[in-house]
C-alpha cells in the first residue's frame, strides 16, 4: 500500500502555523504573540487565519479588545500544545538536551491547602529542582486553565470538568474545635443538638462564589452528614478567618485536622463524636497526552509527599 506524505517543506509550514496559534492562545493576543515570535501582528493573524480555512472553523472569537478561542479552538489548543510539547522533548531526548526539568511553573491553590499542606512541601521540591520557576497563586476560587496560563490546579472536591485530570491527594479529616478559654466560659457541646440550640457561637465560612453559608459535615448516626450553622458571625475571608476568630475564644469553628494541630495547643476537638469526616483534595492539570517534564516531577512529588 502505498502512503502519500506531506512535503517537508508543507509539513513546516503546518508546524509554523500551528506554533503562531498556541502563542496567540497562550498569551491572549496576536499581539503579544508576535512581539514573543518577533513577528508583526498581521503576520500571526494571517498565520491563524489560514489555519482557520485549512480546517474549516473559527477558532478565535475576535473583538476590538482582545482574542477569545473558541469551543472548537480550546480543544484545538489543549491537542496541538501537547503535540508540540512532545516533538520538543523527543528533539531534546536525542540531543541530550533534558538535564534538570526548567521553566515557570504556574500553580492555583485554596488558602488552607496551600498555607498548611503544599507551600510546606515546597522549599524541598525547589531544592529538588532548582531550575524550575515557581509562581504560586493562593486563591479560593476556580480558574480556567487557558485563559489564566496554569499548569496545575488544588482543588477541594471531586472536580466535575470532563477537561481535567483529576488526581486526589488525600481525604482530609474535619472535626469541630474551640479554644480552651470558649470552653472555660461555655460548657462544652456534646450533641448536634447543643450546636443547633443557640447557646454557642458558630463560625461557619461564606462561599465567595455563591455568597452562602458552606456546611458543616458531621457523623451523625454514623454517616456523613451536611448540616447547615446558623450563626449572627459569619465569615466570607476565607476559612482560615474563620480559625483565626476560634483560636481567640470566639466560638466553635470546623476545619481541618492538620489546621488546628498547627495552632499549638490553642484549639481543642469538642463533641469527638460528630468529627472524623473527610473532604477530598484533587491535583489537577488539563487532559492532555502528554504532560511537560516540569509538571510531571511536581505531579509525583506532590502525590509521593503524602
Amino acid at each position: 500500500m502505498h502512503h502519500s506524505f506531506p512535503s517537508s517543506q508543507s509539513l513546516d509550514l503546518k508546524l509554523g502555523t500551528v506554533a503562531l496559534f498556541c502563542k496567540a492562545a497562550e498569551l491572549g493576543g496576536f499581539t503579544a504573540a508576535a512581539q514573543a515570535l518577533g513577528l508583526t501582528p498581521a503576520a500571526v493573524s494571517r498565520g491563524v487565519g489560514r489555519l482557520e480555512e485549512r480546517l474549516g472553523v473559527k477558532l478565535f472569537r475576535r473583538t476590538t479588545r482582545r482574542v477569545q478561542l473558541t469551543d472548537d479552538g480550546r480543544v484545538y489548543y489543549e491537542q496541538c500544545k501537547a503535540a508540540l510539547t512532545q516533538i520538543d522533548d523527543a528533539e531534546k531526548s536525542i540531543t541530550g538536551q533534558h538535564g534538570q526539568p526548567r521553566g515557570l511553573l504556574r500553580i492555583s491553590a485554596p488558602s488552607t491547602y496551600a498555607h498548611y499542606r503544599l507551600l510546606p512541601q515546597l522549599p524541598a521540591f525547589h531544592a529538588r529542582y532548582p531550575e524550575i520557576e515557581l509562581e504560586i497563586n493562593v486563591a479560593n476560587r476556580n480558574i480556567d486553565f487557558i485563559d489564566e496560563g496554569y499548569d496545575i490546579a488544588i482543588r477541594l472536591g471531586e472536580p466535575r470538568d470532563s477537561r481535567l485530570v483529576a488526581r486526589k491527594l488525600e481525604d482530609a479529616p474535619l472535626g469541630v474545635y474551640a479554644s480552651p478559654a470558649y470552653l472555660r466560659a461555655q460548657d462544652a457541646p456534646r450533641s448536634v443538638q447543643d450546636l443547633a440550640s443557640g447557646s454557642h457561637t458558630l463560625l461557619p465560612f461564606v462561599r465567595p462564589s455563591t455568597g452562602r453559608v458552606m456546611p458543616w459535615l458531621l457523623n451523625i448516626d454514623g454517616k456523613a452528614t451536611e448540616w447547615l450553622p446558623q450563626s449572627r458571625v459569619r465569615v466570607s475571608e476565607g476559612p482560615l478567618g474563620c480559625v483565626v476568630l476560634a483560636r481567640h475564644g470566639m466560638g466553635l469553628v470546623q476545619t481541618f485536622d492538620w489546621i488546628a494541630a498547627s495552632c499549638s495547643g490553642e484549639l481543642q476537638p469538642v463533641v469527638p463524636e460528630l468529627n472524623g469526616c473527610t473532604r477530598p483534595f484533587y491535583l489537577l492539570y488539563p487532559h492532555n497526552r502528554h504532560l511537560s517534564a516540569r509538571v510531571r516531577v511536581l505531579v509525583d512529588y506532590l502525590e509521593a509527599a503524602q
